[in-house]
């Protein structure tokens, strides 16, 4: 076995974790620290805490950032479609045309339930 071959991968790995680190170090040392009492304050909003930080939220800020993020990713899916569509033929486009009629579906679902209204 030629351990020559792993040479670039065991450099790419130094350099990824050098990258990463030496960074976060310079700034550790060299960086000034000058704590005072609003630096070291919990909350920097400009007022103080009204309530517990276990306080509890309601469902629907979680519903819309999941109902982003399923839509967002759906999205991206169609970018090595668009990229492909050439290559893809028929068969792509009829699976693309039901992913998005899913899609359509789900959207409308949720549109009618009211998990998009925001009172």
């Amino acid at each position: 076995m030629n351990l020559d071959q792993y040479l670039p991968v065991l450099l790419f790995i130094l350099v990824g974790i050098a990258v990463g680190v030496v960074p976060l170090a310079l700034g550790y040392i060299l960086g000034p620290n000058r704590p005072d009492p609003e630096k070291n304050s919990p909350y920097e909003c400009g007022f103080e805490a009204f309530e517990d930080a276990r306080m509890k939220f309601d469902v629907r800020y979680y519903l819309v950032a999941i109902l982003f993020i399923l839509f967002d990713l759906e999205i991206a899916f169609l970018f090595p479609w668009a990229v492909a569509f050439h290559d893809v033929g028929v068969v792509g486009f009829v699976a693309v045309v039901i992913f998005l009629t899913i899609l359509v579906v789900g959207f409308v679902y949720e549109w009618k339930k009211g998990a998009l209204d925001w009172e």
